[in-house]
Protein backbone atom coordinates (compact mmCIF):
# COMPACT_ATOMS: atom_id res chain seq x y z
CA UNK A 1 0.00 0.00 0.00
CA UNK A 2 0.97 3.63 -0.68
CA UNK A 3 0.47 5.94 2.16
CA UNK A 4 -1.10 9.68 0.73
CA UNK A 5 -1.90 12.34 2.99
CA UNK A 6 -4.94 14.83 1.74
CA UNK A 7 -5.15 18.42 3.11
CA UNK A 8 -8.70 19.69 3.24
CA UNK A 9 -9.28 22.66 5.76
CA UNK A 10 -13.00 22.48 5.19
CA UNK A 11 -14.84 19.44 4.31
CA UNK A 12 -17.33 21.33 1.83
CA UNK A 13 -19.02 19.48 -1.12
CA UNK A 14 -16.46 20.24 -3.96
CA UNK A 15 -13.83 19.12 -1.95
CA UNK A 16 -15.53 16.14 -0.58
CA UNK A 17 -15.17 14.85 -4.61
CA UNK A 18 -11.67 14.84 -4.51
CA UNK A 19 -10.97 13.77 -1.19
CA UNK A 20 -13.36 10.48 -2.34
CA UNK A 21 -11.44 10.13 -4.92
CA UNK A 22 -8.46 10.22 -3.57
CA UNK A 23 -9.66 7.47 -0.95
CA UNK A 24 -11.10 5.09 -3.99
CA UNK A 25 -7.65 4.93 -5.68
CA UNK A 26 -6.62 1.21 -5.58
CA UNK A 27 -3.54 0.29 -2.98
CA UNK A 28 -3.72 4.33 -1.25
CA UNK A 29 -3.99 4.28 2.10
CA UNK A 30 -5.59 7.67 2.84
CA UNK A 31 -4.94 9.95 5.51
CA UNK A 32 -7.04 13.14 6.05
CA UNK A 33 -6.06 16.26 7.64
CA UNK A 34 -8.81 19.13 8.03
CA UNK A 35 -9.78 21.75 10.66
CA UNK A 36 -13.43 19.60 10.16
CA UNK A 37 -14.41 16.81 12.57
CA UNK A 38 -14.74 13.59 11.22
CA UNK A 39 -18.53 13.84 11.52
CA UNK A 40 -18.46 16.17 8.57
CA UNK A 41 -17.34 13.52 6.58
CA UNK A 42 -20.31 10.98 4.71
CA UNK A 43 -20.33 7.67 6.32
CA UNK A 44 -19.48 5.75 3.17
CA UNK A 45 -16.53 8.10 2.77
CA UNK A 46 -15.38 7.86 6.45
CA UNK A 47 -14.83 4.49 6.12
CA UNK A 48 -12.87 4.59 3.21
CA UNK A 49 -10.10 6.88 5.11
CA UNK A 50 -7.51 5.28 6.93
CA UNK A 51 -6.92 7.73 9.46
CA UNK A 52 -7.64 11.58 10.02
CA UNK A 53 -6.39 14.11 12.33
CA UNK A 54 -8.00 17.71 13.16
CA UNK A 55 -6.08 20.66 13.13
CA UNK A 56 -6.96 24.04 14.58
CA UNK A 57 -5.81 25.32 11.03
CA UNK A 58 -5.59 23.54 8.10
CA UNK A 59 -3.37 26.23 6.35
CA UNK A 60 -0.07 26.33 8.78
CA UNK A 61 2.60 24.63 7.54
CA UNK A 62 3.62 23.62 11.02
CA UNK A 63 0.56 21.80 12.03
CA UNK A 64 0.19 19.83 8.52
CA UNK A 65 3.39 19.01 9.66
CA UNK A 66 3.13 17.89 12.95
CA UNK A 67 -0.13 15.67 11.73
CA UNK A 68 1.68 14.43 8.74
CA UNK A 69 4.31 13.01 11.15
CA UNK A 70 1.31 11.31 13.64
CA UNK A 71 -0.46 10.39 10.55
CA UNK A 72 2.31 8.52 9.18
CA UNK A 73 2.44 6.42 12.37
CA UNK A 74 -0.93 4.88 11.61
CA UNK A 75 -0.57 4.69 7.48
CA UNK A 76 3.30 4.08 7.01
CA UNK A 77 5.44 7.45 5.14
CA UNK A 78 3.69 9.18 3.15
CA UNK A 79 3.86 8.82 -0.14
CA UNK A 80 2.72 12.17 -1.30
CA UNK A 81 0.95 15.06 0.34
CA UNK A 82 -2.24 16.87 -1.61
CA UNK A 83 -5.07 19.24 -1.63
CA UNK A 84 -6.68 21.00 -3.73
CA UNK A 85 -7.46 24.66 -2.82
CA UNK A 86 -5.30 27.28 -4.02
CA UNK A 87 -4.69 28.46 -0.96
CA UNK A 88 -2.56 25.37 0.12
CA UNK A 89 -0.49 24.80 -2.91
CA UNK A 90 2.64 27.15 -0.72
CA UNK A 91 2.33 25.38 2.97
CA UNK A 92 2.07 21.81 0.92
CA UNK A 93 5.09 22.58 -0.32
CA UNK A 94 6.82 23.89 2.52
CA UNK A 95 5.62 20.83 4.56
CA UNK A 96 7.26 18.50 1.37
CA UNK A 97 10.93 20.26 2.10
CA UNK A 98 10.69 19.92 5.76
CA UNK A 99 9.38 16.23 5.50
CA UNK A 100 11.37 15.12 2.09
CA UNK A 101 7.95 14.17 0.42
CA UNK A 102 8.43 14.53 -3.37
CA UNK A 103 5.80 16.85 -5.10
CA UNK A 104 6.25 20.88 -5.94
CA UNK A 105 8.61 22.77 -4.44
CA UNK A 106 8.04 26.17 -2.81
CA UNK A 107 10.02 28.28 -5.50
CA UNK A 108 7.48 26.53 -8.12
CA UNK A 109 4.60 26.78 -5.47
CA UNK A 110 5.51 31.10 -4.86
CA UNK A 111 5.60 31.32 -8.73
CA UNK A 112 2.03 30.11 -9.32
CA UNK A 113 0.94 31.77 -5.87
CA UNK A 114 2.24 34.93 -6.11
CA UNK A 115 0.64 36.45 -8.88
CA UNK A 116 2.80 39.51 -9.45
CA UNK A 117 5.91 37.17 -9.28
CA UNK A 118 4.13 35.17 -11.90
CA UNK A 119 4.19 37.66 -14.23
CA UNK A 120 7.72 38.69 -13.89
CA UNK A 121 8.64 35.37 -14.17
CA UNK A 122 6.45 36.23 -17.61
CA UNK A 123 8.18 38.40 -18.60
CA UNK A 124 12.11 37.38 -17.88
CA UNK A 125 10.64 34.52 -20.62
CA UNK A 126 9.67 37.00 -23.32
CA UNK A 127 5.75 35.61 -22.52
CA UNK A 128 2.85 37.75 -23.42
CA UNK A 129 0.57 38.78 -20.44
CA UNK A 130 -0.68 41.73 -19.25
CA UNK A 131 1.58 45.01 -17.93
CA UNK A 132 1.77 44.86 -14.25
CA UNK A 133 3.24 46.13 -11.03
CA UNK A 134 3.44 45.72 -7.19
CA UNK A 135 1.88 48.81 -5.42
CA UNK A 136 2.40 49.16 -0.96
CA UNK A 137 1.34 52.82 -1.52
CA UNK A 138 -0.86 55.08 -3.45
CA UNK A 139 2.14 57.10 -4.68
CA UNK A 140 2.76 53.15 -6.52
CA UNK A 141 -0.32 53.43 -8.02
CA UNK A 142 -0.14 56.69 -9.66
CA UNK A 143 3.22 56.09 -10.79
CA UNK A 144 1.93 52.78 -12.91
CA UNK A 145 -1.74 55.23 -14.23
CA UNK A 146 0.53 57.45 -15.48
CA UNK A 147 2.85 54.69 -17.40
CA UNK A 148 -0.02 52.63 -18.35
CA UNK A 149 -3.58 54.65 -18.56
CA UNK A 150 -6.43 53.45 -17.30
CA UNK A 151 -8.61 51.22 -17.12
CA UNK A 152 -6.69 48.68 -14.83
CA UNK A 153 -7.64 46.09 -13.01
CA UNK A 154 -6.57 45.88 -9.06
CA UNK A 155 -6.26 41.99 -7.81
CA UNK A 156 -4.77 40.45 -4.71
CA UNK A 157 -1.41 39.12 -4.72
CA UNK A 158 -2.23 35.89 -3.91
CA UNK A 159 -5.97 35.65 -5.50
CA UNK A 160 -7.94 32.62 -6.63
CA UNK A 161 -10.41 33.51 -9.12
CA UNK A 162 -12.24 37.32 -9.35
CA UNK A 163 -12.11 37.53 -5.85
CA UNK A 164 -11.46 40.81 -4.12
CA UNK A 165 -10.59 42.30 -8.10
CA UNK A 166 -11.48 45.35 -8.89
CA UNK A 167 -11.34 47.20 -12.42
CA UNK A 168 -11.16 51.10 -12.38
CA UNK A 169 -12.07 53.11 -15.15
CA UNK A 170 -11.02 56.52 -13.93
CA UNK A 171 -9.63 58.85 -11.73
CA UNK A 172 -12.77 59.19 -9.34
CA UNK A 173 -12.69 55.66 -9.09
CA UNK A 174 -9.43 55.33 -8.39
CA UNK A 175 -9.70 57.71 -5.18
CA UNK A 176 -12.67 55.91 -4.10
CA UNK A 177 -10.70 52.75 -3.78
CA UNK A 178 -8.06 54.40 -2.06
CA UNK A 179 -9.97 55.96 0.66
CA UNK A 180 -11.72 52.86 0.89
CA UNK A 181 -9.06 50.21 1.24
CA UNK A 182 -5.75 51.91 0.30
CA UNK A 183 -2.94 49.34 -0.41
CA UNK A 184 0.63 49.25 2.15
CA UNK A 185 3.57 48.11 2.58
CA UNK A 186 1.94 44.96 4.67
CA UNK A 187 -0.85 44.45 2.54
CA UNK A 188 0.09 45.62 -1.23
CA UNK A 189 -1.61 44.75 -4.69
CA UNK A 190 -1.34 43.95 -7.90
CA UNK A 191 -2.49 46.44 -10.66
CA UNK A 192 -2.72 44.90 -13.71
CA UNK A 193 -3.13 46.73 -17.13
CA UNK A 194 -7.00 45.84 -18.38
CA UNK A 195 -7.07 43.54 -21.51
CA UNK A 196 -9.67 43.00 -23.75
CA UNK A 197 -10.78 40.47 -25.94
CA UNK A 198 -12.08 36.83 -25.70
CA UNK A 199 -11.51 35.33 -22.22
CA UNK A 200 -10.74 31.78 -21.99
CA UNK A 201 -9.11 28.87 -19.63
CA UNK A 202 -6.42 26.41 -20.63
CA UNK A 203 -6.69 23.53 -18.80
CA UNK A 204 -3.48 21.07 -18.83
CA UNK A 205 -1.87 18.33 -17.10
CA UNK A 206 1.68 18.64 -17.27
CA UNK A 207 3.79 15.04 -16.29
CA UNK A 208 7.71 15.34 -16.16
CA UNK A 209 7.61 18.75 -17.33
CA UNK A 210 6.07 17.74 -20.62
CA UNK A 211 2.48 18.57 -21.82
CA UNK A 212 0.60 15.60 -21.85
CA UNK A 213 -3.54 17.04 -22.22
CA UNK A 214 -4.93 19.99 -22.43
CA UNK A 215 -8.80 21.28 -22.77
CA UNK A 216 -9.86 24.79 -23.67
CA UNK A 217 -13.03 26.54 -22.52
CA UNK A 218 -14.63 30.13 -23.42
CA UNK A 219 -16.10 32.16 -20.85
CA UNK A 220 -19.23 34.64 -22.34
CA UNK A 221 -18.83 37.12 -20.58
CA UNK A 222 -15.13 37.89 -18.81
CA UNK A 223 -15.92 37.28 -14.80
CA UNK A 224 -14.78 40.46 -13.91
CA UNK A 225 -17.58 42.31 -16.07
CA UNK A 226 -20.39 39.91 -14.96
CA UNK A 227 -19.16 41.18 -11.44
CA UNK A 228 -19.29 44.39 -12.61
CA UNK A 229 -23.26 44.18 -14.24
CA UNK A 230 -25.49 42.25 -11.63
CA UNK A 231 -28.05 41.68 -15.10
CA UNK A 232 -25.37 39.62 -16.60
CA UNK A 233 -25.32 35.74 -16.57
CA UNK A 234 -22.28 34.00 -16.89
CA UNK A 235 -21.60 31.04 -19.13
CA UNK A 236 -18.64 28.28 -19.16
CA UNK A 237 -18.28 26.73 -22.69
CA UNK A 238 -16.02 23.83 -23.79
CA UNK A 239 -16.28 23.51 -27.64
CA UNK A 240 -15.67 19.96 -28.70
CA UNK A 241 -13.21 20.50 -31.54
CA UNK A 242 -10.17 22.29 -30.25
CA UNK A 243 -7.53 20.70 -32.33
CA UNK A 244 -7.47 23.36 -34.65
CA UNK A 245 -4.49 25.54 -35.90
CA UNK A 246 -6.75 28.53 -34.07
CA UNK A 247 -4.86 27.18 -30.94
CA UNK A 248 -1.82 26.22 -31.69
CA UNK A 249 -0.23 29.62 -30.27
CA UNK A 250 -1.99 29.43 -26.90
CA UNK A 251 -0.55 25.64 -26.93
CA UNK A 252 2.81 27.06 -27.37
CA UNK A 253 2.65 29.83 -25.34
CA UNK A 254 0.75 27.77 -22.48
CA UNK A 255 3.83 25.02 -21.84
CA UNK A 256 6.38 27.97 -22.36
CA UNK A 257 4.72 29.64 -19.37
CA UNK A 258 4.37 26.36 -17.16
CA UNK A 259 7.82 25.54 -17.55
CA UNK A 260 8.83 28.55 -17.13
CA UNK A 261 7.01 28.54 -13.48
CA UNK A 262 8.82 25.15 -12.73
CA UNK A 263 5.51 22.78 -12.56
CA UNK A 264 6.88 19.11 -13.23
CA UNK A 265 3.87 17.17 -12.93
CA UNK A 266 -0.09 18.41 -11.89
CA UNK A 267 -3.20 19.34 -13.45
CA UNK A 268 -3.48 23.62 -13.94
CA UNK A 269 -5.72 25.88 -14.59
CA UNK A 270 -5.03 29.00 -17.06
CA UNK A 271 -6.72 32.01 -17.87
CA UNK A 272 -5.90 33.28 -20.79
CA UNK A 273 -7.59 36.25 -23.37
CA UNK A 274 -7.09 36.41 -27.35
CA UNK A 275 -6.68 39.90 -28.03
CA UNK A 276 -8.83 42.00 -30.76
CA UNK A 277 -5.80 41.43 -32.70
CA UNK A 278 -5.70 37.97 -32.81
CA UNK A 279 -2.46 37.11 -30.75
CA UNK A 280 -2.61 35.76 -27.30
CA UNK A 281 -1.79 36.87 -23.42
CA UNK A 282 -1.68 34.80 -20.12
CA UNK A 283 -3.71 36.43 -17.00
CA UNK A 284 -2.88 34.13 -14.54
CA UNK A 285 -2.44 30.24 -13.65
CA UNK A 286 -3.03 28.24 -10.92
CA UNK A 287 -1.65 24.64 -9.83
CA UNK A 288 -4.81 22.68 -9.00
CA UNK A 289 -8.01 21.80 -10.48
CA UNK A 290 -10.52 24.29 -11.61
CA UNK A 291 -12.97 25.47 -9.69
CA UNK A 292 -16.70 26.67 -10.57
CA UNK A 293 -17.80 23.01 -11.89
CA UNK A 294 -14.98 23.25 -14.70
CA UNK A 295 -13.25 20.10 -13.20
CA UNK A 296 -17.07 18.13 -13.54
CA UNK A 297 -17.62 19.46 -17.47
CA UNK A 298 -14.02 18.44 -18.32
CA UNK A 299 -15.47 14.77 -16.65
CA UNK A 300 -18.49 15.27 -19.06
CA UNK A 301 -16.61 16.16 -22.22
CA UNK A 302 -14.17 13.17 -22.31
CA UNK A 303 -16.79 10.90 -20.64
CA UNK A 304 -14.34 10.23 -17.91
CA UNK A 305 -13.91 10.70 -14.05
CA UNK A 306 -11.42 14.09 -13.91
CA UNK A 307 -11.85 14.10 -10.11
CA UNK A 308 -10.12 10.55 -10.53
CA UNK A 309 -7.72 11.63 -12.93
CA UNK A 310 -6.56 14.28 -10.74
CA UNK A 311 -5.74 11.97 -7.80
CA UNK A 312 -4.31 9.47 -9.98
CA UNK A 313 -1.46 12.49 -10.91
CA UNK A 314 -1.02 13.44 -7.98
CA UNK A 315 -0.66 10.51 -6.18
CA UNK A 316 0.60 7.67 -8.28
CA UNK A 317 2.15 9.71 -11.02
CA UNK A 318 -0.36 7.93 -13.13
CA UNK A 319 -2.64 9.89 -16.12
CA UNK A 320 -4.16 8.72 -19.16
CA UNK A 321 -5.08 10.96 -21.83
CA UNK A 322 -8.67 11.08 -22.62
CA UNK A 323 -10.22 12.07 -25.88
CA UNK A 324 -12.66 15.14 -26.62
CA UNK A 325 -16.05 13.37 -27.09
CA UNK A 326 -18.90 16.08 -26.42
CA UNK A 327 -19.32 19.86 -26.35
CA UNK A 328 -20.37 20.62 -22.97
CA UNK A 329 -21.16 24.17 -21.28
CA UNK A 330 -22.48 25.42 -18.32
CA UNK A 331 -24.83 28.33 -17.60
CA UNK A 332 -24.82 30.01 -14.37
CA UNK A 333 -28.15 31.30 -13.06
CA UNK A 334 -27.56 34.47 -10.90
CA UNK A 335 -30.21 36.40 -9.08
CA UNK A 336 -31.83 39.81 -10.10
CA UNK A 337 -32.80 42.30 -7.55
CA UNK A 338 -31.79 41.84 -3.97
CA UNK A 339 -32.64 39.94 -1.20
CA UNK A 340 -33.38 36.12 -0.97
CA UNK A 341 -34.58 34.39 -3.95
CA UNK A 342 -38.20 34.55 -4.43
CA UNK A 343 -39.19 32.07 -7.13
CA UNK A 344 -37.40 30.75 -10.49
CA UNK A 345 -39.19 31.61 -13.70
CA UNK A 346 -38.86 29.99 -16.86
CA UNK A 347 -37.58 25.96 -15.87
CA UNK A 348 -40.80 24.65 -17.29
CA UNK A 349 -40.62 26.24 -20.38
CA UNK A 350 -36.77 24.90 -20.77
CA UNK A 351 -37.26 21.48 -19.65
CA UNK A 352 -39.50 21.20 -22.38
CA UNK A 353 -37.12 22.50 -24.70
CA UNK A 354 -33.94 21.29 -23.70
CA UNK A 355 -34.27 18.46 -20.86
CA UNK A 356 -32.92 15.79 -23.13
CA UNK A 357 -29.78 18.09 -23.49
CA UNK A 358 -28.95 18.31 -19.92
CA UNK A 359 -27.06 15.84 -17.93
CA UNK A 360 -26.64 18.21 -14.13
CA UNK A 361 -27.96 20.92 -12.54
CA UNK A 362 -28.02 22.64 -9.41
CA UNK A 363 -31.12 24.57 -8.74
CA UNK A 364 -31.54 27.74 -6.55
CA UNK A 365 -34.42 27.06 -3.71
CA UNK A 366 -36.46 29.79 -2.76
CA UNK A 367 -35.59 31.06 0.18
CA UNK A 368 -31.53 30.76 -0.64
CA UNK A 369 -28.97 33.89 0.04
CA UNK A 370 -27.46 34.75 -2.86
CA UNK A 371 -23.80 34.18 -3.19
CA UNK A 372 -22.61 37.49 -4.52
CA UNK A 373 -20.27 36.12 -6.83
CA UNK A 374 -20.33 34.90 -10.64
CA UNK A 375 -21.10 31.60 -10.35
CA UNK A 376 -24.41 33.12 -8.93
CA UNK A 377 -27.37 30.56 -6.71
CA UNK A 378 -26.80 27.42 -9.24
CA UNK A 379 -26.27 26.59 -12.80
CA UNK A 380 -27.70 23.78 -15.34
CA UNK A 381 -24.54 21.36 -17.36
CA UNK A 382 -25.64 20.60 -21.10
CA UNK A 383 -23.88 18.29 -23.34
CA UNK A 384 -24.07 17.56 -26.85
CA UNK A 385 -21.68 16.17 -29.25
CA UNK A 386 -21.90 19.19 -31.67
CA UNK A 387 -20.64 22.32 -30.55
CA UNK A 388 -23.26 24.19 -31.84
CA UNK A 389 -26.05 22.52 -30.38
CA UNK A 390 -24.62 23.10 -26.95
CA UNK A 391 -24.08 27.37 -27.52
CA UNK A 392 -27.42 27.52 -28.87
CA UNK A 393 -28.83 25.56 -25.61
CA UNK A 394 -26.58 27.49 -23.67
CA UNK A 395 -28.08 30.92 -25.08
CA UNK A 396 -31.83 29.87 -24.50
CA UNK A 397 -30.85 29.17 -20.40
CA UNK A 398 -29.39 32.70 -20.17
CA UNK A 399 -32.23 34.02 -22.01
CA UNK A 400 -35.27 32.17 -20.79
CA UNK A 401 -34.14 31.68 -17.10
CA UNK A 402 -34.60 34.06 -14.30
CA UNK A 403 -33.98 33.88 -10.50
CA UNK A 404 -36.14 36.51 -8.76
CA UNK A 405 -34.73 38.13 -5.57
CA UNK A 406 -37.14 40.38 -2.80
CA UNK A 407 -36.94 41.28 0.23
Amino acid sequence: MSAVVFVAPFLMDATLRFIAAAAELPGVSLGLISQDGEHKLPPVLRSRITAHYQVDDGLDPQQIVDATRALAARIGPPARIMGSLEQLQVPLAQVREVLGIPGMDVSTALNFRDKSRMKTVFQMHGLPCARHATAGTPGDVERFLDEVGFPVVVKPLAGAGARSTYRLDDIDATKSWLRVQPPSPQDPVLLEEFMTGEEHSFDSVFVDGELRWHSISRYTPAPLEVLRNPWMQWVVMLPREIGGSEYDEIREVAAASLRALGLRTGLTHMEWFRRPDGSVAVSEVAARPPGAQITTLLSYAHDTDFYSAWAALMALDQFRAPERQYAVGAAYLRGQGRGRVQAIHGLEELQRELGHLVVEADLPEVGQSPTGTYEGEGYVIVRHPETAVVEQALARIVSVAHIELGE
